[in-house]
This record gives structure tokens, sequence and C-alpha cells, in this order.
């Protein structure tokens, strides 16, 4: 099933990310994330990939394979392709196909200071063209509200959007935002450029102050002043701030629900915790 089709049916989508577990843990230890996630009854789940994009690990393959097969709901596994080459991404694709798995989200991945990039492969729409001549798959891109952290421009961003659409995407998920006015703009911005496929909002409930740094440091998304001052109000008492955070995240979804957005992806963080209290919150708002 494709998962733009589910756009079509539903007024507003709601998704799960979870990631595979560390080198270092058994994949069992996704199973009770799992086990709980499954019972809030996400439209889909999707899976990042491998151990920092290592072609030699299985895990998303198997863990998508899991989602779909045992818990039987859609999953959406995550490719990258800045360190592979085609013969490889092939090998990739087949093992997902042996698995039923029908759903790509298309990444070029980060580059790496120590891993000099592969160069069949030089972004992402590469990738997205690359998959949709192999057959068989649907394909979903990222897209990023505040402009991509090494694009010049958000115009030049949705230019380069508007590309992976051209190439086959299916549907966008977005990088993870604080400001639901980035988001519309955005939105805006891209359909102006043409882009009418389904677009998802990310949306990251910050649970700790570690997590903040980190995601704005990869990401570069801007912190609005509401939210700097929920953070540093709370910073020293963790159960406050995971309380602060994820009822920052609830405000957000309101909001965003409250103007037609078409899906929520929610990264879990691998945290069923976080996931329950946010989809209990906001469960009656997405049957509306």
């Amino acid at each position: 099933m494709s998962i733009a089709q589910l756009f079509e049916t539903k007024s507003t989508v709601f998704s799960f990310e979870v990631f595979p577990p560390k080198r270092t843990s058994p994949i069992e230890t996704i199973y009770s994330t799992l086990d709980e996630l499954q019972e809030l009854h996400p439209d889909f789940i999707s899976v990042t990939y491998g151990a920092g994009g290592n072609l030699a690990d299985n895990s998303t393959c198997e863990i998508a394979s899991i989602i779909k097969n045992h818990y039987h709901i859609e999953p959406l596994a995550h490719l990258t392709c800045v360190n592979s080459t085609e013969q490889e991404i092939k090998e990739v694709l087949g093992r997902l196909k042996q698995n039923g798995i029908e759903n790509i989200l298309a990444l070029r991945g980060d580059i790496s200071p120590d891993r000099p990039p592969k160069t069949d492969f030089a972004h992402a729409s590469d990738l997205i063209s690359f998959i949709k001549k192999q057959g068989g798959f649907h394909v979903s891109g990222a897209c990023y509200p505040e402009g991509h952290i090494e694009c010049d421009s958000l115009v030049d961003d949705v230019l380069h959007l508007r590309q992976k659409v051209d190439a086959g995407a299916e549907h966008l998920v977005s990088q993870l935002f604080f400001d639901n006015d980035s988001f519309y703009r955005f939105v805006e911005r891209a359909r102006i450029a043409g882009i009418q496929v389904p677009i998802e909002a990310g949306i990251m409930p910050v649970v700790n102050k570690k997590q903040i740094e980190r995601m704005v440091s990869l990401c570069g998304a801007s912190l609005p002043p509401k939210f700097t001052k929920v953070m540093s109000r709370y910073e020293h008492n963790p159960q406050a701030l995971r309380d602060a955070g994820i009822a920052y995240a609830i405000d957000q979804i309101v909001d965003l629900v409250s103007n037609n957005v078409q899906g929520i992806h929610l990264y879990t963080m691998n945290n069923p915790y976080v996931a329950r209290r946010i989809s209990e919150s906001v469960s009656s708002l997405l049957r509306a």
C-alpha cells in the first residue's frame, strides 16, 4: 500500500518514527517499543537507516518487516545513498522487496568528514529516480521547513525539493521544527512552486537539554522565545522538563491540526511513554 494513499482517506495522517537499537544492543530490544506503539494505532511507522547508514546493517529491513508482517502496520523504511554505490542500493532494495516492504524514505544521508562520499548518488533526488526505475516501490522524501542546513536560501531549497517530487517522491516528511509559522510559510512556498504531494509535519517532543542541543546542531532548527523560556525554566528538573516538552509538542499538534495539516509524524525517540502521552492527548482531534 502506498503511504501517499493514506492522505486520500484521512483528514490527518498520524505516524511514528523509530530507530534501530545501537550496535551493542540486540535487535530484540525494539520489540517492547513496538508492542506499545502499535497499541496507539499509528497509520504507519518509519524506521531510520541502520547504524550510521551502514550498508552491512540489515536492522532497518528486519524491523520494517516485523512492523508489517507481525504488527500489520505499514512501514516506511529509510534509505540513504551518500555512502553507497548503485549495486549496493540494488542489494538493499532486493532485501526490502523480499520482505514485502513497499515504501521507502529516500535520503542523501549525512556526509562524514572521516568518510569520503561515493559518487553514484550526489543528491536524494538521484536516489529517488534510481528507486523508481527499479520498480515496485513507493517513495517518500524529506523536506526542511527552515531550509536544509547546507542550502544557501529557502528559495533554492524549495527548488531542490521540487526536483525530488519531479523524480518521483509521492509524499514528504518534514524535519523537526518548533515554530509552526515556519512550517506554514514553507508549505505555502512549496505549493507556489507546484509541489502538490502530501506534506507531513515532523514533531519532536524535547525531553532533555542534551537532545535540544544535538538536534539544533544537526538540523539548524530555530528556537522561538516561547520554547526557550519553557526549556530554561525547567532545564534542571528532568521530570518537569520532560512534561514541558510533551506539553509543547501537544500544543504544536493542536495548532497544526486546527490549521488543516495533512499529517503529523512524531519522532518518538523509541520512547513509548512520550508517544502515548501525546497520542492520547490529540486522538480526538485526529478523528474529528
